[in-house]
């Protein structure tokens, strides 16, 4: 249908231009309300009428009566006041959709080269339930500009030299008073340790603040990284990845490469930024003030219209970079602005699948090629509206105006729990945070849920619902089954909600096999394959069979009272691309949530309406059959760009 509405577009345009000698620089043509009123329809005649100063319904007339007919195209009509109402031939419309999901066409050309980077967990302590947010929506968004023609990388940025590791590596010294070969010695998950750690810091800070003069001088030796702080940060943070990493992995995140804010610094790519703003004048030293000393940023551009502040601070006045400094550093990199590059190491690698590393040091010579895109998606929550703002216009101050509007800010809001999923999961609330709708979290007060403590406690729950359901099933299956349906419950979750709404995670909501939800997904693909199961029994058709017919556009679609019906679902399952490419466009990808939801009701109720192998009509029994494997094939595709893993059964 994507397809057919480009075309009809354009022949209404050329008609347009022909007839009247004028046509709309984009012609629009959309889905009616009603099956009467056409399967597609264009207001064309509307905004033509403004022009021509005649009524739309004469125009629409006009151009119904004159509008070329493709072999897809069985009528025309002008429609309502004015409206142009198309009729596909419906059987062509059918066959064509088939054969483009039995056969999808090789890739063609790269559309654009993009860099996604999220998650970015400060490598301080265990990942929390925001950070898979972050995770779910960035991963998701790369599948989905991979399967419209992009070309994806995707990076995780790990900051080593902020203050969140300063606090951790001041909590083993100060609190504990270990050095790195104590730290080596620790038996249980080193990020469950520095979670509980970290949190003791913010309790020292509080009953003693005058420690918190420490983080200075702990900040300075991690930007110069020598001696044993060095080492211990280095050893530190590489392990708290790996098992951020893990964490990662349960629920299918790939990345392919890790840049480390240490060697951003250590690679001297801040000070060939650095240079560059002070020659094009982007940044200024002031020399008198409470700011005497710092380099800083003026900010113009309307999007600062309303700060009280005229300027950023870039380089505090005892020659430290602030975050968003060392941010228009990377940033530039990633656009291939920057004369610099990194070193490349495997941080990790199992079989085909690699994840990469930045290195300060000679790394690997046959690494991939990182860095020089054409568009940059930063996914980071609202929080960070403003900083991801004063990046783009250090990029804009530097002249580099196309760059800075093609990096964009991935922004959402934060993730919350409801009072009972918090309890639930452990979290000891007040009377007055029962009462919330919501309860926010904290990681430095250490009010919070572990990312894995949240994944384990819905594999429990799953899993107690397997054994009910297939109480014969071994061990592992039903493990395996059980981790599928909780990796399916999250994902949705973490997508179907607009990205401008604060998410409060329900425990019972997210793993329901009923309403929009991923298992109501899963059960639903699941359902669909029984069916060919069930056939295949009888000495029905298979899956193959039917993929065979879709390619071949061996059936029919035929006329009668529960056509429409039928019509109404082929139109669902067409609208897979076009609505991930509407996700994209707007960045909004719980379009693509609620697509998949609406194609999975739709086909239950469809299901239960008309039978398949007891249809009497073999050329509607092959149609329902088509229609079942188009619909298996799309959601399959459609779950796959969400991360929901389909399991066999449910």
């Amino acid at each position: 249908m994507e397809a057919l509405k480009d075309e009809s577009a354009r022949l209404i345009r050329d008609l347009a231009e022909r007839l009247f000698g004028a046509a709309p620089e984009k012609v629009v043509v959309e889905y009616p309300p009603r099956p009467d009123m056409g399967d597609l329809a264009s207001p064309v005649a509307f905004e033509l009428a403004r022009r021509l100063k005649r009524p739309p319904r004469a125009i629409a007339q006009e151009l119904a009566t004159a509008l070329p007919r493709p072999a897809w195209l069985a009528r025309v009509e002008a429609g309502g006041a004015g409206y142009l109402n198309l009729y596909v031939d419906r059987t062509a419309a059918l066959r064509a959709l088939a054969r483009e999901v039995a056969d999808l066409p090789p890739p063609g050309p790269i559309v654009e080269s993009i860099i996604v980077e999220h998650t970015n967990i400060n490598p301080n302590k265990a990942a929390h339930i925001g950070h898979l947010r972050n995770a779910v929506l960035g991963d998701s968004l790369a599948r989905m500009l991979r399967f419209l023609g992009h070309k994806v990388e995707v990076q995780n940025y790990i900051d080593d030299t902020g203050v969140q590791v300063a606090d951790v590596l001041i909590g083993f010294r100060e609190i504990l008073g270990w050095g790195l070969a104590e730290a080596r010695g620790i038996t249980e998950p080193l990020d469950r340790f520095c979670w509980d750690l970290y949190a003791k810091v913010t309790e020292m800070y509080e009953r003693e603040p005058a420690k918190r003069a420490m983080q200075a001088a702990m900040l300075k030796e991690l930007e110069e990284r020598s001696g044993e702080t060095g080492a211990f940060a280095d050893w530190l943070t590489r392990a708290l990845v790996g098992c951020h990493l893990d964490t990662m992995r349960r629920i299918g995140v790939h990345y392919d490469l890790l840049p480390w804010e240490g060697d951003i610094l250590a690679l001297k790519f801040w000070e060939t930024a650095f240079d560059l703003l002070k020659r094009s004048g982007a940044i200024v030293r002031l020399e008198s003030g409470d700011r005497a000393g710092c380099w800083v940023m003026a900010l113009e551009s309307d999007k600062f219209a309303e700060l009280k502040e005229a300027e950023k601070i870039i380089v505090r006045s005892n020659g430290t970079v602030t975050y968003v400094g060392k941010d228009i550093a990377y940033q530039m990199w990633k656009f291939g602005l920057l004369p610099r590059d990194f070193h490349y190491d495997l941080f990790r690698e199992a079989g085909e699948d690699r994840v990469w590393t930045s290195t300060r040091v000679a790394g690997r010579a046959d690494h991939p090629a990182f860095g020089r895109a054409d568009r940059v998606y930063n996914v980071i929550d609202v929080r960070q509206s403003y900083l991801q703002a004063i990046v783009a216009e250090g990029l804009r101050a530097l002249g580099h105006a196309s760059q800075a509007a093609r990096s964009v800010h991935f922004a959402y809001e934060m993730v919350a729990l409801t009072p009972k999923s918090a309890t639930r999961l452990g979290v000891t609330l007040s009377e007055e945070d029962r009462a919330r709708p919501y309860v926010g979290m904290s990681g430095r007060k250490g009010l919070g849920v572990k990312a894995d403590d949240l994944l384990d406690a819905l594999e429990a729950e799953a899993l107690r619902e397997v054994r009910a359901r297939h109480a014969a099933l071994p061990e592992p299956e039903a493990r395996a089954l059980a981790h599928a349906i909780a990796v399916g419950a999250l994902r949705y979750f973490m997508i179907k909600y607009t990205r401008n709404k604060v998410l409060a995670f329900d425990f019972d909501e997210a793993l329901s096999f009923e309403g929009e939800t991923g298992p109501y997904l899963q059960y639903a693909v699941v359902r669909a394959r029984g069916i060919f199961e069930k056939m295949a029994a009888q000495g029905g058709p298979t899956e193959a069979d039917a993929a065979a017919w879709a390619a071949a556009a061996t059936f029919d679609v035929p006329e009668g009272p529960d056509a429409e019906e039928h019509w109404s679902l082929v139109t669902q399952i067409a609208r897979f691309r076009e609505t991930t490419a509407q996700a994209i466009g707007g960045l909004e990808l719980s379009l693509l949530a609620k697509y998949g939801f609406a194609l999975a009701q739709r086909f239950n109720t469809f299901y239960h309406r008309y039978p398949v192998m007891k249809e009497p009509d073999e050329r509607w029994r092959r149609a329902r059959v088509v229609l079942t494997w188009l619909f298996i094939a799309q959601m399959r595709r459609a779950c796959d760009l969400m991360g929901i893993p389909l399991p066999d059964r449910m």
